[in-house]
């Protein structure tokens, strides 16, 4: 396993968030995160970046405890996106994307950041917003931004906070696409995701959330069934399959939800 969760509990003082969470993560999967609001996924990913410590369990990443890496370590081997960016000063765009380059900087850039930046730029097809102030974009725009930050710095493991919100239903499925080549490549990204049908599919596996607990981990045709839809999230769907693709339409809310 390249990532490997072991009952972990995390609590932000008494209120308790992660409750004996485990969960694996491979090598060219993309592993999504599902639950509702305060089920716990943002605070597992902040947990598997190293930036909170859990009061119980291990994580393992590439057979090391993450406990017995420095911040340079694991910012060599993750990327974190998370839901928003925020601007203290004015940078353009490649500015800003080149600090994802940090751990591997030395005290003046070298071509090869400057080319994984770019790289980053095309796969994200921004190369029109290069130049541009970070001010001056849309929400959507900076999601992109932020992806590609996060792919310059060319880790093994991509860890992604909702990386489709803000974004128009085209962009969305091209962030998702963008994922999904990275990850054929042998890196490996897991994903905190609302959307259930991007998690059906993207996702190799899924990793179903409710109050701090892991109520469902596996592939996601297994996984996501009206049931489980059901129990989680309140809400009544039917779960369809129609040329090979398999998706979930809401109904209701459940009335006792």
């Amino acid at each position: 396993m390249v990532v490997s969760v072991k009952n972990v509990s995390f609590s932000y003082g008494r209120l308790q968030v992660l409750r004996d969470i485990t969960m694996n993560a491979k090598k060219g999967e993309i592993v999504c995160l599902l639950g509702p609001n305060g089920a716990g996924k943002s605070t597992l990913l902040k947990c598997l970046l190293g930036a909170l410590r859990p009061q119980k369990g291990k994580i393992i990443i590439n057979g090391d405890d993450i406990s017995n890496l420095d911040s340079i370590e694991l910012a060599r081997l993750i990327s974190y996106v998370p839901q928003v960016i925020e601007q203290t000063f004015p940078l353009t765009v490649f500015e800003t994307i080149l600090i994802g380059r940090l751990p591997h900087l030395s005290w003046t850039p070298r071509q090869s950041d400057l080319e994984a930046v770019r790289r980053a730029i095309r796969l994200l097809g921004i190369e029109n917003l290069a130049w541009k102030n970070l001010n001056e974009l849309s929400g959507g725009q900076r999601q992109k931004v932020l992806l590609a930050m996060a792919l310059a710095k060319e880790p093994p493991i991509l860890l992604l906070d909702e990386p489709t919100s803000n974004l128009d239903l085209n962009s969305q499925l091209e962030v998702m696409d963008v994922i999904g080549d990275i990850v054929e490549d042998g890196k490996t990204a897991i994903v905190a995701l609302h959307d259930l049908n991007l998690a059906l599919r993207y996702a190799d596996r899924v990793v179903v959330m409710k109050d701090g607990r892991v109520i469902a981990n596996g592939k996601p045709a297994e996984v996501l069934k009206e049931n489980i839809i059901e129990s989680v999230y309140g809400v009544r769907a039917i779960v369809k399959n129609e040329n090979g693709l398999r998706y979930v339409i809401p109904l209701r809310r459940c009335e006792n939800a």
